[in-house]
């Protein structure tokens, strides 16, 4: 790609992404944050865990959102007797008996992992290799998935009997941690009004599999200065108690902080917010705009954090 093309790509991107936008508001009223947080997954080539409560249209937005990219989709409901080849496929004996293997529902380009900690941490691995290597080895074979592919998961933060906490490993994994509100009470009425009656909005698909990787490549085209990048990895480094730079709410807070990657993540979502709003090339502004949705599940509060009743995201915002 050349660089006349990508520069007409980074110019023709926020349009784009607002008929997208445009597209899921036919569906789901309000929840802006969330949207904008999986429109960015989306151009980073990453992957999102939504939490929330039940009835916040989590899986409405997934769905919708695949429908708005015209790619194909796949839901995956997480229980405790799912096993890894329910995720990835197995082989099955054909009439020529012969053993040919049937893909999973994880062979699409976007996967709804629903309730994605209600199974067990074998099964949490096989997806695992899967989003992290977007390859699956089954039958003693290695396979591509398709491009592009983006696994969106939900969670439940209220019923945690019978889960299986998510291992940090795989937590760091998720290039967001989305977390969805309840809705404002005119937005609540309006969810009413559009959803009792008998018109059924459709979402058109708006994209194509190439306009999304064409958008993917040219967002990591974008430059980025070195004081933005130095401000992205000061900021993380902050949040690992007990070292010499740590901020004093890690060292009172923290059981440990973020790693690497989530200085890699900053400045890529750094560089989304940029594209989406059509500014060149992303600011430290960016960078503490990105930061709750992707430190809040690298860090890890204390004993006394909790004891006194500290949210995460409100010690995010004194390092910030």
């Amino acid at each position: 790609m050349t660089d006349q093309q990508i520069i007409a790509i980074l110019e023709s991107a926020p349009e784009r992404i607002k008929a997208f936008k445009a597209e899921i508001a036919k569906v789901i009223i309000g929840q802006e944050e969330a949207v904008d947080l999986i429109v960015m997954s989306i151009l980073c080539q990453g992957h999102s865990l939504l939490v929330g409560v039940p009835g916040l249209a989590k899986t409405l937005l997934i769905t919708s959102v695949s429908k708005a990219l015209g790619l194909d989709f796949s839901r995956i409901q997480f229980t405790p007797d799912l096993m890894p080849s329910d995720i990835t496929g197995t082989e099955m004996l054909n009439a020529q008996r012969e053993f040919v293997f049937h893909k999973g529902p994880v062979f699409a380009n976007i996967v709804l992992a629903d309730e994605i900690n209600r199974t067990p941490p074998k099964t949490q691995a096989a997806l695992l290799e899967a989003m992290q290597e977007r390859k699956v080895s089954a039958a003693g074979k290695t396979m591509d998935l398709p491009h592009p592919f983006f696994v969106l998961a939900t969670q439940n933060p209220i019923e945690q009997e019978g889960t299986y906490p998510l291992p940090e490993a795989q937590l760091d994994r998720f290039l967001f941690n989305i977390r969805m509100d309840y809705p404002s009470a005119s937005e609540e009425v309006a969810v009413v009004q559009a959803t009792t009656t008998n018109e059924k909005p459709e979402v058109r698909p708006c994209m194509s599999a190439q306009d999304i990787v064409d958008l993917q490549h040219a967002l990591r085209a974008v430059p980025v200065a070195d004081d933005v990048v130095a401000y992205a990895v000061s900021l993380v480094r902050k949040t690992r108690p007990g070292q010499s730079d740590s901020h004093a709410v890690a060292d009172d807070y923290f059981s440990w902080g973020a790693g690497p990657r989530a200085s890699q993540s900053l400045v890529i979502a750094a560089k989304a917010i940029a594209m989406m709003r059509g500014e060149g090339s992303p600011s430290m502004a960016h960078i503490r705009q990105a930061a709750p949705a992707v430190l809040r599940h690298r860090i890890a509060i204390n004993y006394k954090a909790k004891g006194e009743g500290l949210d995460v995201d409100a010690l995010i915002g004194q390092i910030i």
